[in-house]
């Protein structure tokens, strides 16, 4: 097993503990030991192999023992005697938002249920509605989770599918055979929900190459073998496609199958109206009853040919791409090498896995020039929230760690900040003179999503007037393929945040990813600064930026719209400048 297939079986051994009534904090030390292994920058296998993983914060003896023999065999019997106690479908209801174990089980000792199935019936039946703890408010969401576990159904977050591609797409790369590959599809647009993952190979061994594809460890079922074109279903879950064409062809057909079918048609009636006809074969000069093939050696020469700056592939969404490149005014789009810190980011203190310090020294590893610290504020219980004593206490130890970073000669600042709630009626949940004391504040809403548009809009308004509110958090509430959005009216809330100065948050959190996409572009024209935040809660998390780089991308954002592209000393100004 690989780390990640490692961590899926600790968090699930942390939920049937939980299911069994055991000590919640032996449940939480695997669901911690979990997200640990998922963001471990070394190699798991190295650290086995030179027997240092106990040395791995939050890992201890125990826990090294089973990751061990996971690693090695693939498999644990602590694992499977623990499931063995439980029907095979219960834990399909934990994928059910607002069910955690604690109900799941009332639901199986009370209910009999054990399946998704047996939930909707339940739910339908009025049966759940009666249990101590649930009522008809609760019923209702459970009904809601299923509909929406429906309607996501087949599709995948982008981390998880760009997770799955890596490895096929570094298989593809290491084959004699493959002359060009590439990803193609909604994952090379960085769409944050994919439905499948596409693969273009250019090669003069097609066989050679469908061989492989469909016999990698990765594959559960081929579904399609053909002479240049299989198909087969990944042990995740997602389907993978691979199309072989020639190396002439490799430039027309990466570009036809990245997509989006809307840009593609675009590019299509260009190059009609050029007297050419392009299509995921070639590009072609028709003339007088014959048609003569123009060469491309890659997608930068067939944009130009068809009198195009190139577009990168975030921007291929008939979104106004097509008529700026044809101007010369697509934007220099940010990059990973443009980011110069972050903010957003818990420790230890509240639901973080680690010290201020040790986030810290992570973010001066990355190379960053500074880390704004924001744990979650008092009305967040659940996460630890920091009341207004102990932040008043982490303000002061995060001026002790700046002095010693000063002293050290080190060119990096920790910024002492908080995420704050934001309240029913929009005040926050601190009073505004430990608020004024704060670096910067990030509003965020953490309960209360079901007020209707107008009483959320109108307390979202209220946070972003705060003259000691820096960003807000998260916009929307949504978590992909599990919860919607809270009814918000966007469009409201861009425009106050550029009348207030207010900088709106791109959270990278690989099921929020938000604000969305198709929000930036006019966020942006009206002067809207956005900051790419990981919402990172251990140090490993903070590489979640680069995903957050990626929407911004496809948001159009360039370095000058984005806060943590720019020196320490400019956004020490920034800052100060609201209040």
């Amino acid at each position: 097993m690989d780390k990640n297939e490692i961590a899926g079986v600790l968090r699930e051994i942390g939920v049937l503990l939980e299911l069994k009534g055991e000590n919640r904090f032996k449940s939480v030390a695997y669901a911690n030991a979990a997200r640990m292994l998922e963001t471990l920058q070394e190699d798991l296998g190295a650290l086995i192999h030179e027997k240092r993983l106990g040395e791995v914060k939050g890992i201890g003896e125990g826990l090294t023992e089973k990751i061990t023999a996971l690693f090695t065999t693939g498999r644990l019997p602590y694992h499977e005697e623990l499931k063995a106690d439980f029907p095979s479908g219960l834990l399909d209801c934990l994928r059910v938002p607002g069910l955690g174990p604690r109900k799941v089980k009332t639901l199986w000792e009370k209910l009999q249920v054990d399946s998704l199935g047996d939930l909707r019936m339940g739910c339908e039946r009025g049966m759940v509605a009666k249990l101590e703890g649930f009522g008809e408010k609760t019923q209702a969401k459970i009904l809601e989770g299923l509909a929406n576990l429906e309607k996501y159904r087949g599709q995948f977050l982008h981390a998880e599918a760009l997770q799955a591609a890596t490895l096929i797409l570094q298989s593809l790369k290491d084959c004699r055979a493959v002359q060009r590959v590439e990803t193609a599809g909604s994952l090379r647009r960085r769409k944050e929900v994919v439905r499948d993952l596409d693969f273009v190979v250019s090669t003069r061994e097609a066989g050679r190459v469908m061989r492989l594809f469909t016999s990698l460890p990765e594959v559960e079922k081929v579904t399609g073998r053909g002479d240049t074109k299989s198909s087969v279903i990944l042990k995740s879950g997602i389907q993978a496609d691979v199309r072989c064409v020639s190396e002439e062809e490799f430039p027309f057909a990466l570009a036809y199958f990245t997509g989006s079918k809307e840009h593609n048609v675009a590019m299509r009636q260009r190059a009609i109206s050029q007297g050419k006809k392009l299509n995921e074969y070639g590009l072609f000069e028709i003339g007088t009853g014959s048609e003569r093939p123009i060469s491309c050696k890659d997608e930068t020469a067939l944009y130009r040919t068809l009198g195009l700056d190139y577009v990168e592939p975030e921007l291929r969404e008939d979104m106004g791409e097509i008529a700026a490149a044809e101007k010369g005014e697509l934007p220099t789009l940010v990059s990973q090498r443009d980011i110069r810190g972050t903010f957003h980011c818990h420790t230890s203190w509240s639901d973080g896995l680690h010290s201020i310090e040790e986030m810290a020294n992570a973010a001066m590893n990355l190379g960053w020039e500074y880390l704004g610290i924001a744990d979650h504020s008092k009305s967040s219980a659940v996460a630890n929230g920091l009341n207004e004593k102990r932040l008043a206490a982490q303000i002061k130890e995060i001026e002790k760690l700046n002095a010693k970073f000063k002293a050290a000669g080190a060119n990096f600042r920790l910024f002492a900040g908080s995420e704050v709630d934001i309240l029913g009626d929009g005040s926050l949940d601190f009073p505004d003179d430990l608020l004024a004391r704060l670096d910067f504040v990030v509003a965020s809403i953490h309960q209360g999503f079901t007020y209707d548009e107008a009483r959320q809009t109108a307390r979202v308004l209220r946070a972003v007037a705060n003259k000691h509110v820096a960003m807000l958090g998260h916009p929307t509430g949504r978590l992909l393929l599990s919860r919607e959005p809270y009814k918000v009216d966007l469009g409201a809330v861009i425009d106050a945040a550029a009348r207030a100065k207010t900088i709106i948050e791109l959270n990278c959190t690989p099921s929020r990813m938000e604000l969305d996409w198709r929000w930036w572009k006019g966020a942006r024209e009206k002067g809207v600064m956005c900051s790419i935040n990981p919402d990172a809660h251990s140090t490993g998390e903070l590489s979640q930026v680069s995903w957050g780089v990626a929407v911004a991308r496809k948001g159009w954002l360039r370095p000058a719209d984005i806060l943590n592209t720019r020196p320490l000393e400019d956004v020490i100004r920034h800052l100060k400048r609201k209040k």
